[in-house]
């Protein structure tokens, strides 16, 4: 907050206090769940980027969804980015994909955060690694998993 990049903010400064922030952040996404359908989006951003996303997405989106909820981590900037509508609806989806990957990767972030890449966000690896990373990071994977029985179609792009 010194820095000024948090305008707000509290410290557990002791286990109680640590309890009730985590309980906090848990329900969050129990909550949002009760607006409709979630989009959920775990990104790595750097900490002032974080919450312009949040914002940027609010006014991009405007009416088409009801929720706009940016939560997550300040001390790695892992941000949960979370969309609510009352009903899935695949225009939201394209207005949110690729765009929050390409804006993430134009801000220096990472598509994936702490819950890693998934099988729904393997072919957009692209935004945040090169081409180099991803041959290194398949070779690896050939010699760690050879018959490729270890989460498959969760890791990289075939």
């Amino acid at each position: 907050m010194a820095s000024n990049t948090a305008q707000d903010g509290t410290l557990a400064t002791d286990l109680s206090k640590l309890k009730a922030v985590w309980d906090l952040r848990e329900r969050i996404a129990e909550a949002l769940m009760h607006c409709g359908t979630v989009y959920k989006y775990d990104l790595s951003l750097p900490l002032p980027k974080m919450y312009e996303l949040v914002v940027h997405m609010r006014e991009k989106l405007g009416d088409m969804v009801t929720n706009v909820v940016g939560y997550g981590h300040l001390g790695d900037g892992n941000l949960h980015l979370n969309f609510t509508t009352p009903d899935y609806s695949e225009e939201v989806l394209n207005s949110i994909e690729p765009y929050v990957f390409e804006w993430t990767a134009n801000h220096h972030g990472s598509i994936s955060a702490e819950h890693g890449l998934g099988f729904k966000k393997a072919n957009y690896i692209h935004f945040s690694q090169s081409p180099s990373s991803v041959a290194l990071m398949k070779g690896i994977k050939q010699l760690l998993d050879p018959k490729g029985i270890l989460n498959p179609y969760k890791v990289l792009p075939r």
